[in-house]
């Protein structure tokens, strides 16, 4: 039996060989990344590139997919390899371990015929430079907002990066965008729900100013949204 049958029968072969012909590129397998880039993979995406360069923490336990007890010290992109490849073993999958910026943003980008861009990265400089990267390029691509903070999925949405309101990292990303010349152009997952003073703690650290409280379903939640975006367009 096919394993994508019922993914077949959701939306015919045509759209199916759409997707087995996509090359999607995937920054960021955390909370959010990991489990939008699984998404696509049992969807049947036929070529992908996976990129990060974090290995699993503790704390990332209570959210992230590739982390568990057994894998604590372990690179996500090589544990989530494995599971990818165990899920199709017909995917083209590119590994890259490693954290991106500036030139590696730009080579990176430039590296293959890429159909969309997945963004998940949960940091200010890289997510900004991919996203002005991919907009220089043509590239459809698709970003992720905060989702840490947030607590009901019900608030979610799906809008131009122009249309968000009410969430700090997005304005912040249109922010440095206007002064690159950028104002609109590419679809952004985002909440407008109020973060709580509570759920913020102050920290000094090389790439964030605080830890941000989180619930285990609204980063796997917020990779859904990203996933259905990118199939969708794909088959659209």
């Amino acid at each position: 039996m096919d394993w994508l049958e019922r993914t077949n029968l959701l939306f015919g072969e045509k759209n199916a060989n759409k997707l087995k012909q996509a090359n999607v590129l995937i920054v960021g397998l955390g909370g959010v990344g990991a489990y939008a880039a699984e998404q696509l993979c049992r969807a049947g995406i036929g070529k992908m590139t996976i990129v990060d360069g974090d290995v699993v923490e503790t704390t990332n336990i209570n959210r992230q997919l590739p982390a568990m007890v057994s894998t604590i010290g372990k690179l996500k992109t090589e544990i989530l390899s494995e599971r990818f490849m165990d899920i199709n073993p017909q995917l083209k999958l590119t590994i890259i371990n490693d954290y991106i910026n500036g030139d590696k943003t730009a080579e990176l980008v430039k590296s293959q015929p890429f159909d969309y861009i997945v963004d998940a990265i949960d940091t200010m400089a890289p997510k900004v430079f991919l996203i002005y990267r991919a907009m220089q390029e043509g590239i459809k691509l698709v970003s992720s907002m905060g989702a840490g903070g947030k607590f009901d999925p019900t608030k979610i949405e799906v809008v131009d990066i122009s249309k968000t309101y009410n969430c700090k990292l997005a304005k912040l990303i249109r922010k440095r965008l206007r002064k690159l010349g950028i104002k609109k152009g590419f679809k952004v997952v985002f909440s407008p729900e109020e973060i709580l003073k509570k759920a913020i703690r102050p920290e000094e650290g090389q790439n964030k100013k605080s830890t941000v409280g989180t619930i285990s379903y609204m980063p796997s939640i917020f990779g859904g949204f990203l996933s259905s975006v990118v199939i969708r367009d794909l088959i659209s």
